[in-house]
Order: C-alpha cells, then sequence, then structure tokens
C-alpha cells in the first residue's frame, strides 16, 4: 500500500456523500471537505494534503499561483508532481514506511496496544491506578491501515510528552494550528492551495536547501543517527526546508505481520487486516532550535520565539488579532503563522477568506480538550500594510476592554457568591461573556474593515462607544439573569448581591473602563474644581484658560 495512490483519505462530496479518495483525487471538484471520524484526524490530514502539495509544487510565481487556483490541476499533474516523492510513502513492507523507525525491530522495543497511537488514550500510570473514569480503555482494539496511517500521522503532529524520551512534535505537545480556508469554499482544492506558497519563498525560510538526500525531507527514509547523533538534538540547519511538514519525534513501527480480519473500531468498515499493535522505542529526533513552522502563530519569551498552543476556554474573537494581524503590546508580543502573513491568498484571492484554529489543550501528558473554531476575515485579504496597522490599533483598544470587562464581571459574580477572598473556578463566567460579545465585535470589525478597504477616514469614536455599551449591556445581563439574579433568593446574601452590582455599574460606567477603551474620560466635578484654582491669578482674579 503506497499512500499517494491508496484511497485512504475521508472526504464528503458534493451530494453529502461520504468517500474515501487518494491524494492524486485532492483536485477533484466534487471534493468537499475532509470527514474523517475524528476533527483531530481532519486537522491532521489538511496538513498532510498542505504539506505534500509545498514539497511537490513546481508553482513559484503569484501568477501560477492564481492559475491553479482558479484551474486546478488535473490527476495527471498530480503524479508527475508526487512521483519523486513516491518511495516515501510506502505504508508496508521490510524497508522504510510512512512515518516508522527505519530501523526498528519488536525486539528493540516495546510493544503497545493500537489504541496508544490515539492522543488521548489513558495511558500505562493511569490504567494502573484505575484512573480512566471519562476516557475507558478497550474503546480501540484494532484499526484498519487506513486509520492506522491517520492515527500515526496525527500523532507524530501533536506528540505530547510520553515519558522520558518520548520526544513532543517539533511544535512542542498539541500545537495551534491555522490555515486559510474560503468564506465559501467551492471544492477542497481551493481551500489547500490557499495555504500553498511560492516554491523559493518557502525554501528560503529555513533548514538547508542543499540537504537534499531524501532523508533530509523524510526521516524515516534512512536510520535516526544520519540525522541525529545519540542523545543530540535536531535543528533547522540540519535538515531540509520540507522536513517540518514529516517531522518524527515518536520513533514507532506498525506490527504488520499478524493481522486479523474485522471492523475497524474507528470508521466501522470491514478490513482484512486490522492492525493491533505497534512496537515503539524512546529517544526520537529531538527538535530544539529556531524552528518556524508555517502553520503556527509564535509568541515571544525572553527573546525567543515560541509556538502557540491551545488553553483553556477554546478560541475565539479575542485571538483573532494576535492569529491574523500580530499583537505587539509591552506584556505581550504575538506574529501569526509565515503561513498566513505570507500567504498569496492573503495578497491576491479573490474570494472571501476565513481562518481555521485547531489543536489539542494539553496538560503535559494529558489531552484535557481538542478545540477548533472559524474567524472571519472579511475584507481584509488584499488590504496594505498602513490598513492593517490601523486595523490592529484600533481592534487592540476593543479587546483590552473586553479583557477588563470580563474581569469586572468575574469580580463582581464572585463578590456576590462568595466575597472578595473566595477561589475557585469561575471560567463558566468568562465563557458565557464571550460568548455573548462575539457578534458584537465582528459586526464592530467588519463595518471598519470596510471603511478602511475604502480609503476612508472614519471617526473611531462612535465605534468605541458603542463597544462599551455593548460590553456594559451583556455584564449587567449575565449579571443580573444567569450567575446572581437566577440564584434562589433564600440562599443569597442581598447586601452583598447590591455592593457587588453597584461596584460593576461603578466599574463599567467608570473613568478606567473609558481609558483603556481609547474614550475621552469627563472631568469630574473635583477635577474641574481644582483646575479653576489653579487657574485664578495671584491677586485672585481668574487667568484665561
Amino acid at each position: 500500500m503506497n499512500l499517494l495512490d491508496e484511497p485512504w483519505i475521508p472526504i464528503c462530496r458534493r451530494d453529502n456523500r461520504r468517500d474515501w479518495i487518494s491524494p492524486l483525487q485532492l483536485s477533484d471538484p466534487d471534493v468537499l471537505a475532509f470527514d474523517a471520524d475524528r476533527p483531530d484526524f481532519n486537522g491532521a490530514l489538511a496538513q498532510f494534503a498542505i504539506g505534500l502539495l509545498q514539497t511537490t509544487t513546481p508553482m513559484d510565481s503569484p501568477m501560477a499561483w492564481k492559475k491553479w487556483l482558479l484551474s486546478p490541476p488535473d490527476a495527471a499533474t498530480l503524479a508527475e508532481w508526487f512521483r519523486p516523492v513516491q518511495a516515501a510513502f510506502a505504508f508496508e513492507g521490510d524497508g522504510a514506511r510512512f512515518m516508522q523507525d527505519f530501523s526498528l525491530t519488536p525486539e528493540a522495543g516495546s510493544v503497545n496496544d493500537i489504541a496508544a497511537l490515539l492522543i488521548e488514550t489513558p495511558g500505562e500510570n493511569t490504567l494502573k491506578h484505575n484512573g480512566d473514569l471519562f476516557i475507558k480503555r478497550g474503546q480501540v482494539e484494532g484499526l484498519c491501515p487506513h486509520c492506522a496511517a491517520a492515527a500515526l500521522l496525527c500523532l507524530q503532529i501533536n506528540a505530547p510528552a510520553g515519558g522520558a524520551g518520548h520526544r513532543t512534535g517539533l511544535r512542542g505537545g498539541g500545537p495551534l494550528t491555522t490555515l486559510l480556508l474560503g468564506q465559501n469554499s467551492t471544492c477542497l482544492w481551493q481551500d489547500l492551495w490557499l495555504n500553498v506558497r511560492e516554491r523559493s519563498r518557502f525554501l528560503d525560510d529555513a533548514g538547508d536547501q542543499n540537504k537534499t538526500a531524501p532523508h533530509f525531507t523524510f526521516p524515516w527514509l534512512a536510520d535516526i543517527a544520519s540525522i541525529q547523533k545519540e542523545g543530540g538534538e535536531t535543528a533547522p540547519i540540519q535538515v531540509h526546508p520540507f522536513h517540518v511538514f514529516w517531522a518524527m519525534p515518536r520513533r514507532i513501527r506498525l506490527d504488520l505481520n499478524e493481522l486479523e480480519p474485522g471492523d475497524c473500531d474507528l470508521c466501522g468498515r470491514s478490513s482484512s487486516g486490522l492492525i493491533r499493535r505497534y512496537v515503539t522505542k524512546p529517544n526520537g529526533l529531538n527538535y530544539k532550535g529556531p524552528w518556524n513552522h508555517p502553520f503556527s502563530p509564535h509568541y515571544e519569551n525572553k527573546g525567543d520565539w515560541l509556538p502557540v498552543h491551545p488553553q483553556p476556554g477554546g478560541i475565539g474573537y479575542r485571538h483573532w488579532l494576535p492569529l491574523v494581524i500580530g499583537l505587539n503590546s509591552d506584556k505581550k508580543k504575538l506574529r501569526p503563522a509565515l503561513g498566513i502573513a505570507q500567504s498569496p491568498g492573503m495578497a491576491q484571492s479573490q474570494v472571501p477568506l476565513r481562518l481555521w484554529a485547531s489543536g489539542f489543550d494539553m496538560d503535559n501528558m494529558k489531552a484535557r480538550c481538542w478545540y477548533e473554531a472559524t474567524l472571519p476575515l472579511y475584507g481584509l485579504p488584499g488590504c496594505d500594510r498602513d490598513t492593517l496597522d490601523q486595523l490592529a490599533a484600533e481592534v487592540k483598544f476593543w479587546l483590552a476592554g473586553a479583557d477588563l470587562a470580563a474581569f469586572f464581571l468575574r469580580s463582581a459574580v464572585k463578590d456576590a457568591w462568595f466575597g472578595a477572598d473566595a477561589r475557585g473556578d469561575f471560567s463558566m463566567v468568562d465563557a458565557s461573556f464571550w460568548h455573548r460579545t462575539e457578534a458584537g465585535f465582528y459586526t464592530h470589525l467588519q463595518a471598519t474593515i470596510e471603511v478602511l478597504r475604502a480609503g476612508g477616514e472614519d471617526d473611531p469614536l462612535p465605534i468605541r462607544s458603542a463597544w462599551q455599551q455593548e460590553l456594559r449591556r451583556v455584564c449587567l445581563g449575565l449579571f443580573d439573569q444567569e450567575f446572581v439574579g437566577a440564584g434562589q433568593v433564600e440562599r443569597q446574601n442581598p447586601r452583598r448581591i447590591a455592593l457587588a452590582h453597584r461596584q460593576l455599574r461603578r466599574n463599567l460606567d467608570g473613568p478606567k473602563f473609558r481609558q483603556v477603551l481609547g474614550l475621552p474620560v469627563p472631568e469630574t466635578d473635583k477635577a474641574k474644581a481644582k483646575t479653576k484654582r489653579q487657574a485664578k491669578s495671584p491677586d485672585g482674579a481668574e487667568a484665561p484658560v
């Protein structure tokens, strides 16, 4: 089985029918989207397809990019592109296998059940202490080769910490991935091609273009020692730039010797050879150094730029600015993924775009949640740098105001329920706040982008004021109707509630909130009196102010 011509990729066709295709059919206009049984598999398959196209396409100019966007290559053209790397995608046999250690033998490693390929599967220590309360053992005992390939790919991309010597992925465990999608995509090809850049521009980013031996791109084509010495590390300069798509931190080899017929525990399809075990060994490729993966936004930490990872609370409009344009403040510096910032689609696509962000929220070795969301871009593609800077400066005010309003609401709810010294998880308050204010944020965002694209000089104060009122309305509504006001009267402390409510209103109408939002702060009566006194001349007559 070779993954370049085997129909192993689950997709949804235009008539909503599920089907399986090979990479040679990625440009089929009847194919709309990936349709795996798990969302993390869909994310991994998208990265596989984009990485394959970026690795093999000869496209190297904006005109050629636009040509292939509007007139996708046929299967014969894709076959020609893929032919030089065909050997790297063999999935079976005694030699090199896709994403599997070249020289690992059963005697040299430990045997794991196939379920351990899935990131959320309970670990050995959890099973030993009977701690698999929510995700039970024994749910997956056999995978068909197609699902096993997707699971292996997904693990190598997202690999979390797995114990001593079991390496995390090139971007750490559970990285956040951001990709461009069409707002109303007509086919899968359009979504994939939006994330492919000119060949020479990609090759100039990092790595060593002179590392042309196949294993410097596809590390499973040779022994690990050909890239990394024992106990060593792997930096970008040690491999080819395309290696970022095919990183292999885990040393794994599937057991294909004792296959049994049956139904796959993931896709449910009947298979003549279910895979039930694999061999693994620690000390795979240890990725260190200035890796700049094209799918990951990065944040600055003590002078280094590190990949962003999803955090509890999910992905929402509060992440729009750093993921799309970037954020540069005294406290935080974040930059969007290189594939977003340099995508030809952002410069010349004639279709409305959106951003797809996804990834695991990992707590060391434990997967807490899978998050994904799509964020609209409206008319942002095609905007020049000055327009982007203007928009970023304005949105920064809105998000700073929303952060402060969420803090005010959370504090008021805590004070009303328990008092100021209470400790606990109040994340449900934040989640409700961000959800209720999302529509208003995007309404203002779309209007502002349209004005800036038209070259208008719009007064920002009306929108800032409207946003302040929106935040105020939501905070008071949640306090009165959902959190505090909805509680049982006999169990409440009326005085504490009244004080918390009064303080919340003061905060939402106060000068600090207006200042953070970039709104003018009215002068208080006390300040006016002080100004008047200072303006008087020594003899008591008022001087001109």
